[in-house]
């Protein structure tokens, strides 16, 4: 036997608010269309749903077990409601984020936290990418947004980049490095110490060759490479290698992994990070959300960091402090 369930969700409507014209409030309905709807499902089951004579309104057993039932619809039909509003708002729903190890580890990972704090119905699934395996990842809509860095490299009109901080490089070395002792570098010192490899297909492999270049070198003595961003933090406060490092990311580490600028002016790539995405797909509201949250966690970071920036790199101060700031 089939029941309609717009009986069954009115039947507990009533029973809830004691009374038809109560019940009938309650769903937005009149008196007559709820009695009628009532008498048809008493007529469907064969069986009184209500206790003659009992006001309030009190159900038959079998009245009270149909009640539950309509009852669980109800409930049902407000998540469904609350789902779609989720959706819409960018409350609920799935973010597929792709981005470059450093940056994440450093800085964006932290973010996210901050967002699902705020959001805690969206998901949050993060991928390490590079730019092209990003774009192609794009593409193929595997991810809703990439953050990377870029530079004059043209990806086309399909997609849209939206800068959320200038790049700038530095060496980093640990604090009592002995090149931090000599405030006269020439480009011959960074040579005589080892150095750390960016992971394959970073931009910083490219920015490393640039140093190499502007020496008058075509190799330089590596000796670890691979390594997460915490590993290289690690292995430089271990030993005197040098690394090519975003500022940014020795900023954000700054409190727990203190590591030194070492001062000299290295080439500067023209470059920027920032949030890549597809010009033409449909994006999702809870995608737009953590977008929106990213690209304001950036712009009250991004002035914090210049200051110091200034102070550290131009100033050539060497060590980063570890200010609330």
């Amino acid at each position: 036997m089939k029941l309609n369930e717009r009986h069954l969700m009115q039947l507990a409507a009533v029973l809830s608010a004691g009374g038809v014209s109560e019940g009938a409030a309650m769903l937005g309905l009149t008196q007559p269309a709820v009695s009628r709807s009532l008498a048809m499902l008493e007529a469907r089951v064969g069986e009184p749903l209500f206790q003659k004579g009992r006001r309030p309104l009190q159900a038959t057993p079998l009245g009270a077990q149909l009640a539950a039932q309509g009852r669980t619809i109800i409930n049902a039909s407000r998540k469904a409601s609350d789902a779609v509003q989720g959706f819409i708002k960018g409350t609920t729903g799935l973010v597929r984020v792709g981005g470059v190890p450093f940056f994440m580890d450093a800085m964006v990972s932290a973010m996210i936290g901050e967002f699902q704090n705020q959001e805690p119905e969206v998901t949050v699934q993060q991928s390490y990418l590079n730019l092209p395996e990003m774009a192609a990842a794009l593409e193929g809509s595997q991810i809703d947004l990439g953050i990377v860095p870029i530079g004059v490299l043209d990806l086309g009109p399909g997609f849209e980049f939206r800068e959320i901080l200038p790049g700038r490089n530095i060496v980093a070395c640990r604090p009592d490095h002995p090149l931090m002792r000599n405030h006269r570098l020439k480009a011959d010192d960074l040579t005589t110490f080892p150095w750390v490899a960016p992971l394959p297909g970073s931009p910083l492999m490219s920015d490393l060759q640039m140093i190499l270049m502007s020496i008058g070198m075509s190799d330089l003595n590596v000796r670890y490479s691979g390594g997460s961003l915490m590993s290289v933090i690690n292995y430089l406060v271990a030993t005197d290698a040098l690394a090519v490092l975003p500022f940014s990311v020795l900023f954000a580490q700054r409190k727990d992994n203190p590591l030194a600028v070492l001062p000299y002016e290295i080439p500067q790539p023209n470059r920027s990070l920032g949030i890549l995405r597809l010009v033409s797909r449909p994006r999702s509201p809870a995608a737009e959300r953590f977008a929106a949250h990213i690209i304001n966690a950036f712009e009250d970071l991004k002035h914090i960091i210049k200051r110091h920036e200034n102070a550290v790199v131009w100033g050539l101060s060497g060590r980063l402090g570890t200010s609330a700031d």
